[in-house]
């Protein structure tokens, strides 16, 4: 194939993303970006130094800062011991518990946060220890999303670590605590690194946990923003906050894209053998049981507490989903919120795996020039930005900026799915990506030279090798989509509410009938993101903690 004609189909195939990127992504947040720089048309800092000197704003910073880091130091804490233990020890119901513990990741915000709330509220089983509201809970629900994070990226480098260096420094007479500090963990700090990286930034955008959680007492930047919003009418103040965090997170995205590129010794692809556990592995074994409650209690809270109606056992809040709730009512039964999200969910996954898959053809075939290789990147890079930017801030730039004119398109029914692809694109790539880029070259080649056209060599060599992580892709972009918050509480049409934004305004009216029907609709969204999720883990291909 000539030059010209691998240009042209590099171009052809990156048309369409870069399109939808460009008018649905970096119009938005340039727009929000001009919306908070700039005043009567002219550049103005003082704007920002303006907004960044009120009270709340510092404390909404400071607590984002120190809230999400310690979450991170939390999650890595206890999901290092759980990664060893799942993927290097044999133990009884340990595919379980591996699926269990991962299940919460998959959860959306929202979900986790009427958890916690149904565990540590005034009826809950902690309520004696006064947590409900405070800071620690918001933490516990933070570690509670994120340790299963760590748990999957180290736990997978862990388990492909090649332990004869380890076992050589043993037979020379180190103790193990000794090769665990200067062998086994130095080969694991790109995972750890790059998981604990990842981890602090979802903790930093976790809107749906502080909301729920926080109360009126405690704002993050993402709390902050929507509060400025909706509550305050104050767009340039939530749109030099989105500024910030658009700053600080995408830094932080570089950074964990630098760690990913460092040469992982753990890669080495050795297949070890699980041993049995002993006495000395009693610490890690109850480390991982402290998790294991973390997860499980709130779950079980949530659980039981739907079906409770009036100190009894019954079906009634789910039966009162039907319903479009009490005193006020909800535009739509909440059975309706959850087709509505189902669908849009679809539609989303559709849209994301389309732009994933032809981002993933154009970036992972073989560049023959340094021009070719370096678009490559560019566009590989490129629609990993949607990570770096959270679904709060890409809500407000779509809202602020697609609401008049020729791109008046905020009333339009497909804005929100679009949305929610656009936050669902990144993991698309990256499943696939890895995947097309292990595929053999020369395989297409041969087939090229068969007489094999570019439609029969795609179906021949690569759909057999990817067909696994596009179920998978599409299993990740439907759960992001179905528990999305962020993006969504800023578009979504009052006639067409998604579940989890249903499940807000419940929490937020008076009465023991529309928390119970908030506590149905919560655990009927956490077991359809489960199902899909744990379908996905058994396709056994990596996910977020590959990013």
């Amino acid at each position: 194939m000539s030059s010209t004609r691998r240009v042209g189909t590099l171009v052809a195939l990156a048309a369409l993303p870069v399109a939808v990127l460009a008018v649905f992504f970096v119009l938005p947040v340039t727009g929000m970006v001009q919306r908070g720089l700039f005043f009567d048309g002219s550049f103005d800092p003082s704007v920002v130094l303006r907004v960044l000197e009120r009270s709340e704003i510092q404390r909404a910073l400071w607590f984002t800062l120190w809230s999400s880091g310690l979450a991170t130091v939390l999650s890595v804490a206890l999901g290092l011991p759980a990664a060893f233990a799942l993927h290097r020890l044999a133990f009884p119901l340990q595919r379980v518990i591996r699926a269990g513990l991962l299940v919460p990741f998959v959860l959306p915000t929202v979900v986790v946060g009427v958890a916690f709330r149904e565990l540590i509220g005034e009826a809950g089983l902690l309520a004696p220890l006064g947590l409900d509201g405070t800071p620690t809970a918001i933490i516990l629900g933070l570690v509670f999303f994120n340790a299963s994070v760590v748990i999957r990226a180290v736990g997978a480098a862990w388990e492909s670590l090649d332990p004869r260096p380890g076992e050589a420094a043993a037979a020379l007479g180190a103790s193990p605590s000794r090769v665990l500090w200067t062998i086994t963990l130095p080969a694991l700090r790109p995972a750890i690194v790059s998981a604990a990286s990842v981890v602090f930034l979802f903790c930093a955008t976790a809107f749906g946990i502080v909301l729920t959680l926080g109360g009126v007492r405690y704002n993050s930047i993402e709390t902050e923003i929507y509060k400025l919003t909706f509550t305050l009418f104050d767009l340039p103040g939530a749109a030099v906050l989105s500024v910030l965090q658009l700053v600080v997170v995408v830094g932080l995205l570089v950074v964990a894209g630098r760690l990913r590129s460092v040469p992982d010794p753990a890669q080495s692809r050795v297949v070890v053998r699980r041993r049995r556990v002993s006495l000395r592995d009693l610490p890690v074994l109850l480390s991982t049981s402290v998790l294991v409650l973390l997860v499980a209690g709130p779950l079980l809270a949530l659980l039981l507490g739907s079906l409770r109606v009036d100190d009894r056992w019954s079906l009634g809040n789910y039966v009162a989903l039907q319903t479009p709730g009490f005193d006020p009512p909800l535009p739509v039964p909440v059975t309706t919120a959850l087709m509505t999200s189902l669908a849009v969910a679809v539609q989303a996954s559709a849209v994301a795996l389309v732009l994933g898959l032809l981002v993933a053809f154009a970036v992972t075939r073989r560049s023959r020039t340094r021009a070719e290789r370096r678009v490559r990147a560019v566009l590989d890079g490129l629609f990993m930005v949607p990570l770096g930017v959270s679904a709060v801030t890409l809500g407000l730039g779509l809202y602020l900026t697609l609401g008049s004119g020729a791109l008046d398109f905020r009333d339009e029914p497909w804005l929100v799915p679009l949305a929610q692809a656009l936050v669902a694109l990144p993991l698309v790539v990256r499943t696939l990506v890895p995947v097309l880029g292990s595929v053999d070259d020369r395989l297409r080649q041969a087939a090229a030279g068969l007489g094999a056209g570019p439609l029969r060599t795609v179906m021949t060599v690569d759909v057999p090798a990817v067909w696994k992580p596009l179920f998978a892709s599409s299993g990740f972009a439907f759960a992001a989509s179905l528990g999305e918050f962020g993006a969504t509480s800023f578009l979504v049409r009052e006639e067409r509410p998604t579940l989890p934004v249903v499940i807000l305004r419940l929490l937020s009216r008076p009465g023991s009938d529309n928390y119970g029907m908030a506590l149905a609709a919560a655990c009927v969204l956490a077991a359809a993101t489960a199902v899909v999720m744990l379908l996905v883990e058994r396709l056994r291909v990596p996910s977020i903690g590959a990013l």
